[in-house]
């Protein structure tokens, strides 16, 4: 157990060695890793699909609220994976709508490792809802009548490795390209770059005994000229029925950004639902009461071959 221990934080700390700000958060990191890197899809080994629901700051007026809904699986062989996914994020009067599909190929494929390295593209709509508020022209370049969304596209990359089953670690870059991105229709007018976001992403299984496993996970981002971001949770598996932990994410203007309480039930082999609630740490814990999430995962076909220690939370 002292050398998977040694094992992991090896792994931890050469990934603590990026700094992290990001874009759509979810504290449920571990379930939903397609959406941060390409090279996931298809590491479950069979067709599997994901929804989450976050409602983050709840009596915060104009608080961030994000729905998921991803899908990734082997396709034609178990070496090369698929994926798309669908994010809908409101912060206030801006709507964002993001579409993905990736691609990934494991390089390794033995029978303790497994080594994938995945592309994507993205297309992307930034808009405000101008029709859910009272217009007033203040002068604002990002403010226009006429015009009310921009589409991009973008493109990814990323490697996902396993090792033994137990032991997991990522990078990636979901949106490589630096899009300008602003609704102004003065073109001379620089109003918002949106620069590369570094993933950082690790974590691991060990047995405390034949029926607890210790869940040790770590998610990293980084974004030029922003200050260090980063999600360390702990779970505690029972039986690979029922699991439940803690994390703590850094940022906010104080101690952190957040404290979370995290649960997920395996209702069967093949379905399982979590839910994640966040104690804001920073000073908007003053005007709201934290936040809430949702995710259902479901494999659609049953896994095959060597069983793992815990698919759900590993693959």
């Amino acid at each position: 157990m002292m050398k998977r221990l040694l094992f992991f934080f090896a792994i931890l700390f050469a990934t603590l060695s990026l700094e992290a700000q990001q874009e759509a958060q979810f504290t449920q990191f571990m379930y939903n890793k397609l959406m941060l890197n390409p090279a996931y899809a298809g590491a479950r080994g069979v067709p599997s699909v994901t929804a989450i629901y976050r409602n983050q700051w709840i009596g915060f007026e104009g608080a961030p609220q994000s729905a998921l809904v991803s899908f990734n699986s082997p396709f034609m062989s178990k070496r090369v994976g698929v994926g798309v996914t669908m994010r809908h994020v409101k912060i206030g009067l801006q709507r964002d709508v993001a579409a993905s599909l990736a691609y990934s190929y494991d390089l390794v494929s033995s029978e303790d490792v497994s080594v994938r390295v995945g592309l994507s593209g993205m297309v992307r709509s930034l808009g405000i809802a101008y029709n859910d508020a009272t217009f007033v022209d203040i002068g604002d370049n990002s403010i226009s009548s006429q015009q009310e969304s921009n589409i991009f596209g973008n493109v990814g990359a990323g490697i996902y490795a396993t090792v033994m089953d137990h032991y997991y670690f990522g990078l990636s870059v979901p949106q490589l390209y630096a899009n300008v991105i602003g609704l102004s229709n003065n073109s001379a007018t620089l109003l918002a770059k949106q620069y590369q976001h570094f993933y950082g992403m690790a974590g691991a299984i060990i047995p405390l005994s034949d029926d607890i496993n210790l869940m040790p996970a770590v998610l990293i981002k980084y974004v030029q000229n922003a200050p260090l971001d980063a999600d360390i949770n702990l779970n505690l598996d029972i039986r690979q029925k029922f699991t439940a932990g803690v994390s703590y994410r850094m940022g906010g203007d104080g101690i952190g950004d957040s404290m979370d309480l995290l649960a997920f039930w395996q209702a069967s082999p093949q379905m399982g639902v979590g839910v994640a609630y966040d104690f804001t740490l920073s000073s908007l814990k003053d005007y709201s009461t934290g936040s809430v999430e949702i995710l259902v995962q479901a494999d659609l076909k049953k896994k095959k071959g060597k069983k793992m220690s815990n698919p759900r939370f590993f693959m």
